[in-house]
């Protein structure tokens, strides 16, 4: 790494970075890789992140997060291809992806064994594993509900323990790129502790290779579980000339709102009960008046508690058997939606908020319904003996939770929530199946410019939980291999490339100081925008009327109401095409005709005959909620590409699963020359 500085103008200067390699963010697949690139000889490495400790893998998970990969222990038959099509046949991801992070998927997992992360095991040494959602098989395990942080603190201390330089409080504004096709040569970044300077906090970076490992654009949402302050990438990326994928492939699911949390897993499997209450009633109010509140079948006053699930669903059983799939079949899933499946429980939520009224889960008390008896054995078959086969035949959903795991009530008791009162909930976004095109070593469509973690696109309509944290793993793999193997002469002096492109961002932050348009106002209302029409019930004249106020509202630059908030509004500015990109993936889906699949709905239109053989229904207790346009199958076989800053839509086939009968003699020759050619293909 080499320092020096460069001058901007006016008496401007600012620093500037020389290295090999950068990458950026600092969550569970960043640190990983840049662990690995060190590993593999590339010592000339640096980590450059917004908050060192504030990514999504640091600082979110559920019950016990989920680790996915082929399956290790007793007789349960398992291969890279029966994995690799767990991955893939939901739709629209690659197969040489979907072969390969099956394939590193035990490489990756003991790494992070031997780095620490306390996966359990048993008398053996046997990781056992569960199934989650989307499993064929028993792939799933957890280090608890701190899995991926312990992923960062275990890698964070390997990266320090090799000396690898963090440049922290650093938020990458512009990727800087040049040449025919584009390759990168370097970042303009802002530190934040630096902004009261003359240069504004601007850094430069010039690197051979870029890494972006920035998370999901939590941020996109007002109704998002990602903690606060997640924005990513994205439309950075998008500006300087990349492409992305399958954007409208996101999961959304029931979340705590007080504290943004994933009600996966056990909390489901305890069978809460569920209830809401009208807008000007409290929490407190409506947990105190549960004794003597009417519940039952139908509305009740607003202030009094209802069990509104009692609408949806037509008998106990099937309501907290139903509460009780939600567990591993977490996500919404429009499959699930119809047949009186588990999805029926997000859409009753949704319907419920909707409707004006806070929702909340109660781990006192189990499902009431009239004049029936909640009794465990009248549940489904899967579901009572899960919970006899686990020893959770307690009185109460709390008792049950306490006994299986009592992780899940502590991590709310450390941020001073006492699930023995009601918790709020919603449902929300999630995590996003898409992001930028990347080929079977991660590189973008622009040359040396790498995405792995969730901001890749490695993953299309549907995943199995814990797949995203083995992806951000395997991407890190893969990425330091083929940069150790191709070792570059050095693209000189990038100095005059990079200063044009630093006074360019000095220039966009002083108009932003002197801007009326307040950054807040204006994320407030693409949040709010996105979820009306982007979340996982979707109407495409919703989505039309969402993409026309987008396009609107892009020459309008976000103001900073002073120097502090410069970072703010230039991650703002980053949100607004990353939405825009979103919505114009969406609309050009619904556009073709397409169909509700993966994790939203695709309401039909009323002009559109339900007799009609691609016309679903969504059926209620009180009768049908939702006509839904169907999947169209042949759609899983192509994915929608958006393109650089103009947005350019198109089609791209999905690659089919390869056929892997490699011979290992010519294999081994072909290793040993260093001639193992199209891997980066």
């Amino acid at each position: 790494m080499e320092r020096t500085s460069v001058s901007l103008a006016n008496g401007a200067s600012c620093p500037m970075i020389r290295c090999h390699t950068i990458v950026v963010g600092s969550g569970a697949a960043g640190l990983n890789c840049a662990e690995r690139l060190f590993n593999a000889g590339v010592r000339d490495v640096i980590i450059v992140t917004s908050n060192l400790h504030g990514g999504t893998s640091y600082r979110s998970g559920s019950d016990k997060q989920t680790y996915y990969k082929m399956s290790v222990f007793g007789d349960t038959a398992d291969s890279p291809l029966d994995m690799a099509h767990s991955l893939f046949d939901a739709g629209c991801m690659h197969g040489d992806l979907a072969y390969i992070e099956s394939l590193y998927s035990l490489p990756a997992f003991y790494h992070l064994v031997e780095n620490g992360v306390p996966f359990p095991f048993n008398k053996y040494g046997a990781f056992v594993g569960y199934k989650t959602d989307h499993d064929p098989r028993q792939r799933a395990t957890s280090a608890g509900p701190k899995t991926s942080r312990f992923m960062v603190e275990t890698s964070l201390q390997k990266v320090r323990e090799r000396g690898i330089p963090i440049f922290d409080k650093t938020t990458v504004v512009k990727i800087v790129t040049a040449g025919e096709p584009k390759r990168v040569y370097g970042l303009v970044a802002i530190n934040e502790d630096k902004v009261a300077g003359d240069n504004l906090g601007i850094t430069l970076f010039q690197a051979e290779n870029v890494v972006l490992a920035t998370g999901g654009p939590g941020e996109l949402y007002a109704q998002s579980v990602y903690p606060h302050g997640q924005v990513s990438l994205h439309g950075v990326a998008l500006e300087a000339g990349a492409s992305a994928v399958n954007l409208g492939e996101s999961q959304f699911g029931l979340t705590s709102t007080k504290f943004r949390w994933n009600l996966s897993g056990t909390y489901q499997q305890v069978i809460p009960s569920y209830f809401s209450v009208g807008p000007e009633s409290s929490a407190e109010g409506a947990f105190a008046a549960i004794a003597s509140a009417p519940s039952g079948f139908g509305p009740q006053a607003d202030g009094k508690r209802r069990n509104f699930l009692a609408d949806y669903f037509r008998s106990l059983p099937e309501t907290a058997s139903n509460i009780f799939l939600k567990g591993y079949q977490w996500p919404f899933s429009a499959s699930r939606a119809s047949g009186f499946g588990p999805s029926l429980v997000d859409i009753a939520v949704e319907e419920e908020i909707r409707a004006g009224r806070r929702v909340f889960m109660d781990f006192t008390s189990n499902p009431p319904r009239g004049d029936e008896v909640f009794d465990i054995q009248a549940l489904i078959p899967e579901a009572r003996d899960y919970l006899s086969r686990s020893g959770a035949l307690q009185d109460t959903p709390y008792e049950r939770l306490a006994f299986m795991n009592p992780d899940g009530i502590e991590i709310y008791a450390e941020r001073g929530i006492d699930l023995r009162e009601p918790l709020e909930i919603a449902v929300s976004f999630q995590h996003n199946n898409g992001g930028l095109w990347v080929n079977s070593v991660y590189e973008t469509t622009i040359g040396n410019l790498f995405a792995i973690g969730e901001i890749a696109g490695a993953h299309g309509v549907a995943r199995p939980g814990g797949s995203a944290l083995n992806s951000g793993q395997v991407g890190g793999i893969r990425v330091a291999q083929y940069l150790s193997s191709r070792r570059e002469g050095g693209m000189g002096d990038c100095s005059s490339l990079l200063r044009d492109a630093g006074l360019l961002v000095l220039e966009a932050s002083r108009r932003m100081l002197e801007s009326p348009a307040s950054q807040g106002l204006i994320r407030n209302a693409l949040q709010h925008r996105m979820t009306e029409a982007a979340g996982f019930v979707r109407k495409a004249e919703v989505v039309r009327a969402a993409l026309a106020e987008s396009e609107a509202g892009m020459d309008v630059l976000p103001g900073a109401k002073g120097r502090d908030e410069l970072v703010r509004t230039w991650e703002t500015r980053n949100l607004l095409l990353t939405h825009r990109a979103f919505l114009r993936a969406i609309d050009a889906y619904l556009s073709e005709g397409g169909g509700s699949r993966g994790a939203y709905l695709v309401v039909a239109d009323d002009a559109v005959s339900p007799e009609n053989a691609a016309i679903g229904k969504v059926d209620s207790a009180k009768g049908t909620l939702y006509a839904f346009v169907k999947e169209r199958l042949e759609d899983r076989t192509r994915r929608i590409k958006v393109t650089g800053p103009e947005l350019e839509v198109s089609w791209e086939a999905v690659k089919p699963l390869p056929v892997d009968d490699s011979w290992f003699e010519t294999t081994w020759a072909e290793w040993r020359k260093g001639e193992i050619g199209g891997w980066e293909g």
